[in-house]
């Protein structure tokens, strides 16, 4: 069994101590790859190192992410496009709109959300969607966006059916996380009217660990019990789970 985790943090402060374990536990558990997505320009030496030290495991992405845009994002983008040219990367990420925690610079989100959909057109890669209490603002953005360039994931989904079926029709993938194992997300149902062959797993690592693990801290290892679910929902195998979630990510990066 292969399972790809398209989305951890691996490179934060939080697994300083035990990279090495940590990625012996995810291969224990049949992860075979992980994808990276940047934060900001102080997270891009760290991600970097990752992914130079295991680059058969940790694929790297670069964008710049909502809640680290502020009044000097334009730096900040300066930075990531001027990365983009010098090695390479498997997506643009990740990237959006958070109106969760501060909507101070909801304007400035929108501009460098526009602006890195512009890279990844450029640099034919896909883009990797950050959407926190912003969906109406991400879906009038991409109706104005998107084209046949364009694809990528909405990453950490907790829409409903009606998000799903616009996120499915642009040729988006679905990444479907931890939440969907907690008892009163909801997800579940959602998840149940979404076809497998539109979704990807990923932990959010170190964040969102899924049940039995919630409350702890996150690790690639433990996108198993996602998978779990999801064949638990759809009432089929965690092998056909695996198989079909890992092949849609080779396909979108490209692996």
């Amino acid at each position: 069994m292969q399972l790809i985790d398209t989305h951890t943090h691996l490179f934060l402060p939080e697994f300083d101590a035990d990279h090495d374990q940590v990625i012996a536990n995810a291969r224990e558990n049949g992860v075979e790859k992980v994808l990276l997505p940047n934060v900001d320009c102080s997270t891009i030496e760290p991600l970097l190192s990752l992914a130079d030290k295991y680059p058969d495991f940790c694929f790297p992405m670069m964008g710049l992410h909502p809640t680290s845009v502020n009044e000097n994002y334009i730096e900040e983008i300066k930075t990531i496009e001027n990365w983009l040219s010098k090695r390479k990367f498997y997506a643009i990420g990740e990237i959006g709109i958070d109106l969760y925690w501060d909507k101070t610079h909801k304007v400035e989100q929108e501009e460098a959300f526009r602006y890195q959909i512009e890279l990844a057109k450029k640099y034919d890669l896909p883009i990797i969607i950050h959407a926190r209490e912003s969906f109406d603002e991400i879906f009038k953005i991409m109706d104005e966006v998107n084209d046949e360039k364009l694809n990528g994931i909405f990453h950490a989904f907790t829409g409903n059916n009606f998000q799903a079926e616009r996120i499915v029709e642009w040729g988006f993938k679905i990444g479907i996380g931890g939440i969907v194992t907690f008892k009163n997300s909801g997800l579940d149902k959602v998840v149940n009217n979404i076809d497998i062959n539109h979704i990807v797993l990923e932990t959010d690592s170190p964040y969102l660990a899924p049940v039995p693990k919630r409350g702890k801290r996150n690790e690639s290892a433990y996108i198993v019990h996602i998978a779990k679910k999801i064949a638990e929902i759809k009432n089929i195998s965690l092998e056909e789970v695996a198989t079909i979630s890992t092949n849609n990510a080779k396909q979108l990066f490209k692996l």
